[in-house]
């Protein structure tokens, strides 16, 4: 078999590998260090002190949980990517006449063996795909049985386990979906823990500790929340796809071969 694409798993691996050191290259000399001058601008505080520091994107996404969750949808993406560009690989062979039936031709049990070798010269040369594999396992069905009907659910069943498998390989997508929410979650409660500890100097009239504390807790949320429903939506785009995907292969089968074959 061709192989065009590298190992899923391993492409994961590396892409979650390449995304976290650019995180770091970007967060220690520049996100961070910026966020901070932004909080401790005391000099300007103790001279105006109407003054209100800028809310800045910095500030909100600065801290260890924000700086996951951005790893995590970074993550997401490149293994939706990753999907996409294979699914549409797939796509283009539904595009392809893979089996060259004239209309009025009836396509006999004793013929197949000719179809076949079209198709599996194809697989030879692109690789192995959904399509390719469905029509042989309708042809060799009807070879072997001389049944339209047992060609047919032969080859429709190809095409509902590809779409399991599809549907199952989203789980690690789906896991991202899960993971962002809850690490948004533990950015909240560790800056309510934060908050609750600076408590006694809230009494004396130091509220700083305690607003930093909140802003921990709430920049956290807004950022795993945003993130969770940017990949819920990606992911959902994809699964449509693909269920739209395994349905124009079951009728690209029934169009091209199934309403050809004959039996005398």
């Amino acid at each position: 078999m061709k192989r065009r694409y590298p190992n899923e798993f391993l492409f994961a691996a590396v892409a979650l590998l390449l995304i976290v050191i650019c995180s770091q290259f970007l967060y220690a000399p520049w996100v961070r260090p910026t966020a901070h001058a932004l909080l401790t601008d005391q000099a300007r505080r103790q001279s105006d002190p109407t003054y209100i520091p800028e809310r800045s994107l910095f500030v909100i996404v600065k801290d260890y949980e924000q700086e996951t969750c951005m790893i995590m949808l970074l993550w997401a993406v490149s293994i939706l990517t990753y999907k996409a560009v294979h699914l549409r690989r797939e796509q283009r062979v539904l595009e392809t006449n893979l089996v060259h039936v004239p209309d009025g031709v009836r396509i006999l049990p004793e013929d197949t063996r000719e179809y076949a070798r079209q198709i599996e010269a194809f697989e030879q040369s692109n690789g192995s795909s959904l399509l390719p594999r469905a029509l042989l396992v309708a042809l060799g069905r009807f070879a072997a049985t001389r049944n339209v009907q047992d060609a047919a659910n032969a080859s429709h069943t190809v095409c509902q386990t590809e779409g399991d498998r599809l549907d199952s390989e989203l789980s690690m997508l789906r896991y991202i979906a899960w993971a962002i929410p809850a690490i948004g979650f533990i950015g909240t409660v560790r800056g309510i823990g934060n908050a609750l500890g600076q408590a006694q100097k809230a009494v004396t009239g130091d509220i700083s500790g305690v607003t930093s504390g909140l802003g921990i807790t709430f920049n956290s949320t807004l950022i795993a929340l945003l993130f969770s429903i940017m990949v819920m939506f990606l992911l959902h785009a994809l699964q449509r796809t693909q269920e739209r995907f395994v349905l124009d292969a079951e009728s690209y089968l029934d169009d091209r071969l199934i309403r050809h074959m004959y039996v005398r």
